[in-house]
């Protein structure tokens, strides 16, 4: 195991957006249909949260590249290659099989975070390991805590880990190349130290090059297929609506095919390429959910692939998860331990029977040929092994994760609460900075927290936010402060109380008028349908803090949708040059100068060229200006990002 830098063009994330974001998640609702079985209506109607608090957004990123330096932990043996980034998440970024030089993933040439995420920001590429609820880890773009492990048979592992705030668990990887072994071994553990049961969901989502040779290959005669008008139908594999669906380039629109295989003891799939080689990635039974994701070959689909990877090159996703479709939580009981092994290797199967039109034929060929890379007893005795040294101490830290596994660890000893075995996975003390200081010393009730504040500057956004009844009782209980009653007022807001919410913002506002708790009042109105307030409060929270794009951003698409277009561009003119001259500011000016019949204006927007880092995943802002302006003009291609 080597720490190896790597230097990439990239796009800096910055700072998390301080703003929080507590009524709603970005992901789009889908309708599951009829024919789905009763079991998956079941798991998908349970455990949605109503948003990621207590995460920030990433959000302060642009499309302007600079070369950015990260730390790499590389695993070899004699076939093949790995490379980890425990600062991306823990993404596996290249997976090299030695004796070709062949690349098995699909592995980008830069980091251009764009908004597919809950947090916003993601980067496509490599394999990522997604936890607590669909729309990818609230730590995708974060780092992990990350060493090295000394096992039994002196094999070297690399151990990523973190404290997943959402569900409240603790989980794991663990990544090693035997030798001899033709496919890479991730051991996966996830804990639930709470004396409550949680939902839980986990993908691990494998990008690998879209070619027109390549075919995706995996047990199943029957998938549950989504597209993007939000339907879910159980469908035929291979062939639906007359084409072959398990060929990514004959897909026109964007597609998750989720396969339906079963209960069966090594779930794998497989991409072959033209010469029979590609990933092939398998599992211990728990895993048991694959998926293919495609972009499409329609112009929304290529606009977006052109968007994530700028210098060049295409991706599917070959996906494996905790249920059968990402649409579900599986609900893990209070204390409960789980853990499973995953594989990835070159299938090297015959392309002529994996690319042939018997399809049985060609899952009983890729099949056997996974058994050669990782054969399900084989597998299930490197589970074993994995599982015995899962609590095996790590040695010098490669990588350092956030502080707040430490300060929940001492929350928990705090009030009594059980936590994690840390002998495995530890949270330095040390870790704690400055999101975490402030919670810790309301938590060593030293007088320094209920001073710190009532003393809080009201023109600075509190640095980060907390959840649960043992912080509101510890919150409750300090001096009344316009910053105590905003963060009680953020946790019920969190908890979808809007009364106690709007109660806890008035009080804070009574005390000291902060963009912050004005924020959380307009949040409060827009969710009981009062535009008009909303856009009121929101516009006076931008008077007190000009400078927050994202304030600027959610007034000025307010006002809007208050039907206050001369409003809208009042607060687009005001705003402070930074702020006024983003994409997302100058795509928010168009719309309002059309609300108000200013076309000229609209017009000069739109031939100046609007580039917006931050635009949604599905959305369709920009081809719907244009298509308002120019009904009869075909939209530009760099405006349309149209998936339909």
């Amino acid at each position: 195991m080597q720490v190896i830098p790597l230097r990439l063009p990239g796009a800096l994330i910055g700072e998390d957006d301080p703003v929080p974001r507590v009524d709603s998640l970005l992901e789009a609702r889908v309708d599951l249909g009829v024919e789905l079985p009763e079991r998956i209506h079941g798991t998908a109607a349970t455990g949605q949260p109503r948003s990621l608090h207590p995460y920030l957004m990433q959000n302060r990123y642009s499309r302007e590249r600079v070369d950015i330096d990260l730390d790499t932990v590389v695993l070899e043996n004699e076939h093949l290659r790995a490379q980890f980034i425990p600062q991306l998440g823990g993404r596996l970024w290249s997976l090299t099989e030695l004796d070709s030089g062949r690349e098995l993933l699909y592995r980008n040439q830069v980091v251009q975070p764009a908004n597919l995420a809950l947090r916003n920001a993601w980067f496509a590429g490599g394999v990522e390991w997604n936890i607590a609820t669909k729309g990818h880890s609230p730590h995708t773009c974060t780092p992990l805590h990350a060493a090295g492990v000394a096992g039994p048979d002196n094999v070297p592992t690399l151990r990523m880990w973190e404290f997943e705030r959402l569900r409240g668990v603790v989980y794991q990887i663990d990544a090693r190349l035997p030798p001899g072994a033709r496919a890479l071994h991730v051991y996966v553990r996830i804990r639930n130290p709470n004396d409550t049961a949680v939902p839980m969901y986990w993908w691990s989502n494998a990008a690998v090059p879209e070619r027109p040779d390549v075919r995706v290959v995996a047990p199943a005669t029957r998938a549950y297929a989504t597209s993007y008008d939000g339907t879910v139908r159980s469908v035929p594999v291979p062939a639906h609506q007359s084409v072959d669906r398990t060929w990514p380039t004959r897909n026109t629109y964007a597609a998750d095919f989720f396969f339906d295989l079963g209960r069966i003891s090594r779930p794998w799939i497989a991409a072959v390429d033209g010469s029979g080689h590609g990933l092939g990635q398998a599992s211990t039974a728990r895993l048991l959910g694959r998926k293919l994701f495609c972009w499409g070959t329609g112009a929304g689909g290529r606009r977006w692939q052109r968007w994530l990877s700028p210098e060049g090159g295409e991706y599917l996703e070959i996906q494996a998860g905790l249920a059968a479709t990402q649409y579900e939580h599986v609900e893990m009981a209070a204390g409960e331990s789980w853990s499973w092994l995953e594989a990835y290797g070159d299938v090297a199967a015959d392309p002529v029977v994996a690319h042939g039109a018997h399809w049985n034929a060609a899952t009983d060929h890729v099949a056997a040929r996974m058994d050669r890379l990782a054969a399900a007893e084989p597998m299930a005795a490197a589970y074993e092994q994995a599982d015995a040294m899962a609590d095996r101490p790590p040695g010098a830290m490669i990588c350092r994760g956030s502080g707040w596994g430490a300060l929940e660890r001492e929350a928990r000893a705090t009030t009594g609460q059980g936590w994690v075995d840390e002998a495995g996975t530890p949270f330095p003390s040390d870790t704690v900075g400055v999101e975490q200081e402030g919670w810790r010393a309301l938590l060593r009730d030293d007088g320094a927290a209920g001073a710190a504040l009532r003393d809080a500057a009201p023109q600075t956004p509190p640095r980060s936010y907390v959840t649960g009844e043992p912080w509101q009782r510890l919150l409750a209980g300090c001096v009344e402060s316009w910053a105590r009653d905003y963060h009680l007022g953020v946790m019920a807001h969190a908890a979808g109380d809007l009364e106690a919410a709007r109660a806890r913002y008035s009080a804070s506002v009574a005390q000291q008028p902060t963009a912050w708790a004005l924020h959380g009042l307009a949040v409060v109105a827009g969710e009981e349908n009062d535009p008009g307030a909303a856009a009121g409060l929101l516009a006076s929270a931008v008077a007190l803090a000009p400078d927050q794009p994202s304030l600027v951003h959610e007034a000025v698409a307010a006002a809007l949708d208050a039907g206050d277009g001369a409003g809208a561009l009042t607060l687009v003119d005001s705003a402070s040059p930074g702020v006024r001259e983003s994409g997302r500011v100058r795509l928010l000016e168009g719309r309002a100068a059309l609300a108000c019949g200013c076309h000229d204006r609209v017009a000069e927007v739109l031939t100046a060229g609007v580039e917006v880092p931050d635009l949604r995943e599905g959305e369709t802002s920009l081809s719907d200006l244009w298509l308002q302006l120019h009904p009869d003009q075909p939209v530009p291609p760099e405006y349309d990002f149209r998936m339909r």
